[in-house]
């Protein structure tokens, strides 16, 4: 066991080493301010067009404009869809008297967190676990490691545990970020604002039989768990890609493509079955927990949990079999 430490404390010493947690608290520091400034705005436009501070008014305005793209005749049929939904979900806030965007840092914390999980937060990881392998085998220190006493999948074992611990700090320091540079412009309170989850799409309408309050913390903490799991899916895939692929440059271009694929797939290839088994369609879990209506038909929440913990399994035994049986000096 001390042995299996002293490895998981090596592999942290070189993610240490390459700076590359250091890479991710530049991007936040850089980007969530622009994206707080940029809510900011949009906020202070929304109240100047409509000459009141007044949630109910602002929403009630959204309501309208959604209404007057439906009587678009040339509007994409997936458009509707997804804009009919939108309506009834914020015709059902105004009618229960609740702000689903009041301001503060945990409403901007909840909103990052649904909007960054199927690109934003991937990419933080992808830059954590796309060379935690083929990094090694690029400068060489590979084989040093390998010619040591001890078994390749305990290296191996290693090396993926420490990824996930690395993982798990970057989803802390996005939440840090978050909540502490949006808090400067929009206060700190909301934790207990009341938020609605429960929203079920039947058939391209929605069902609010199951439609519950919960405060926005605990709301906050379900949206994180999804992202947390979202996040160890692509750094699964990630590593089983930096075991395939010795070049890390080709390795972190093969997980962007992917990633990418994704958001292109769910709007051009909404009528292709198969689209719904890659695993990039199937990251926003956060869209079950806010009623938005699925990227492509039939997929749901089991559907895509169950989707992405088979693209994790499957990644990770290609990674251990590769990295056991073939060359990885050479």
């Amino acid at each position: 066991m001390r042995e299996f430490a002293n490895l998981v404390l090596n592999e942290s010493e070189k993610i240490y080493r390459k700076k590359r947690i250091f890479v991710v608290m530049l991007i936040l520091a850089i980007l969530i301010p622009l994206f707080v400034y940029a809510q900011y705005r949009e906020i202070e436009t929304t109240q100047k067009r409509l000459g009141t501070t007044d949630w109910k008014v602002s929403l009630q305005q959204q309501i309208v404009d959604s209404q007057n793209r439906l009587n678009n005749s040339r509007l994409p049929e997936e458009w509707r869809d997804w804009l009919k939904v939108r309506v009834e979900q914020q015709q059902y806030y105004l009618d229960h008297d609740i702000n689903p965007m009041a301001p503060g840092a945990p409403t901007f914390v909840r909103a990052f967190i649904e909007q960054g999980i199927t690109l934003f937060i991937p990419l933080l990881v992808m830059i954590v676990a796309i060379d935690i392998v083929s990094g090694e085998r690029s400068d060489g220190t590979m084989k040093m490691l390998l010619t040591r006493p001890i078994r390749r999948w305990k290296i191996l074992l290693s090396k993926y545990v420490t990824m996930l611990f690395f993982i798990s700090l970057i989803l802390l320091l996005v939440g840090l970020f978050a909540y502490i540079l949006s808090g400067l412009v929009f206060g700190y309170s909301g934790w207990n604002l009341p938020v609605l989850t429960g929203f079920v799409i039947d058939k391209e309408t929605l069902n609010t039989n199951f439609v519950h309050l919960i405060p926005q913390w605990q709301y906050i903490l379900m949206a994180y768990g999804l992202a947390w799991f979202v996040a160890i899916v692509v750094g699964t895939i990630s590593f089983m890609v930096s075991v395939l692929i010795r070049n890390t440059p080709a390795g972190m271009g093969v997980m962007l493509a992917a990633l990418i694929a994704g958001g292109i797939l769910s709007s051009f290839a909404t009528s292709w079955e198969g689209a719904k088994y890659i695993f990039s369609v199937n990251l926003s879990l956060t869209d079950y927990l806010s009623g938005k209506l699925p990227a492509l038909q039939g997929l749901s929440m089991g559907f895509s949990l169950m989707n992405l913990t088979v693209w994790a399994v499957v990644s990770l035994i290609i990674s251990f079999v590769v990295f056991t049986k073939q060359d990885m000096v050479n």
